[in-house]
């Protein structure tokens, strides 16, 4: 990533600059920063984000519609119930990432969002930054932690979740709309 400001594509139209790739245009125009406020889309966005730890946004992206049927349509009490014919299922699943503590945080992070109390939506938004952060103007002005990823964080792993840092806790809130770090002047900024 360059340390810049928004980019013009051809048509002149400026963006962040990391979208090049098309499946990270579509994602950056159609859905990184917008609001997700159903429990299995935020649940499945918890996962991506677990998964993509250590790894290129890009090779989840490409992997995403596997990753969908793999685990159920991310619908969180299905997710639950698998086991351990299920988890070696998922470790023999070259369309998704092979990681068996990646796939048992998933199933094990199902049973949390089960077990919150008041639901997953109503605990993620207590962490929503208030007033909201002000608009980056370059990638260097984006955090990659903030004290509210850090408290979402610690909330996650107190509820029983794993794989959820500081740092996948931020990414979180930004793919979910949780703060708007389209950078300044990017056609998706404020689109929400």
């Amino acid at each position: 990533m360059i340390d810049d400001g928004p980019v013009p594509d051809a048509d002149g139209v400026l963006r962040c600059p990391w979208g090049a790739d098309p499946a990270m245009l579509d994602y950056h125009d159609r859905e990184w920063g917008r609001p997700v406020l159903d429990e299995q889309g935020l649940f499945e966005r918890v996962c991506l984000e677990s998964f993509q730890s250590g790894l290129s946004w890009l090779v989840i992206l490409r992997k995403r519609d596997r990753f969908r049927e793999a685990f159920a349509g991310f619908d969180p009490e299905a997710v639950a119930a698998f086991g351990d014919h299920d988890v070696e299922r998922l470790m023999g699943d070259a369309g998704i990432v092979r990681n068996r503590r990646k796939i048992e945080a998933a199933v094990g992070n199902a049973r949390a969002v089960l077990d919150l109390e008041g639901g997953f939506v109503d605990l993620l938004q207590t962490f929503r930054p208030e007033p909201a952060p002000p608009a980056p103007r370059t990638v260097g002005d984006v955090p990659a932690v903030t004290p509210e990823s850090t408290a979402m964080a610690a909330a996650l792993k107190a509820a029983g979740f794993r794989f959820v840092g500081p740092t996948t806790a931020y990414a979180l809130m930004q793919a979910t709309g949780m703060v708007d770090d389209h950078l300044v002047g990017c056609v998706a900024r404020g689109s929400t």
